[in-house]
């Protein structure tokens, strides 16, 4: 693995604006696949009630004839479910970086002003 290059602050502080820039994207990201989730839980509960009223068997068997009925609806809101989970966990870690680059900021800023560098 060849070794990164050296951070100044020209380059910390694009780094971290460009983290930033995917924090923001990301905020629509998690947004957008938590809406597709609350409206695939929402599909999936209603159909998942026709279902279950709508069995003519018997009572104890109407929630097993529902889910059977549901199965496709079911696969769909966990798939949304987890596209969901996966940006959240994506945008906490960019909150991660984000945190990573401002202590290497402040570590740099602090190295600078030790060596004199800026000074007049």
């Amino acid at each position: 693995m060849a070794d990164a290059e050296p951070y100044t602050p020209v380059s910390i502080e694009a780094a971290i604006n460009h983290c930033a820039n995917r924090i923001a994207k990301g905020v629509g990201v998690v947004n957008d696949r938590y809406k597709a989730y609350l409206t695939a839980d929402r599909d999936y509960d209603y159909a998942f009630a026709q279902a279950f009223l709508g069995y003519d068997g018997p009572a104890n068997a109407k929630k097993y004839a529902a889910e059977i009925a549901t199965t496709e609806l079911r696969k769909a809101r966990d798939v949304a479910d987890a596209a969901y989970r996966y940006a959240a966990k994506q945008a906490a870690a960019l909150e991660d970086e984000l945190r990573a680059l401002q202590s290497v900021s402040k570590s740099i800023t602090s190295t600078y002003s030790a060596a004199g560098v800026g000074e007049r």
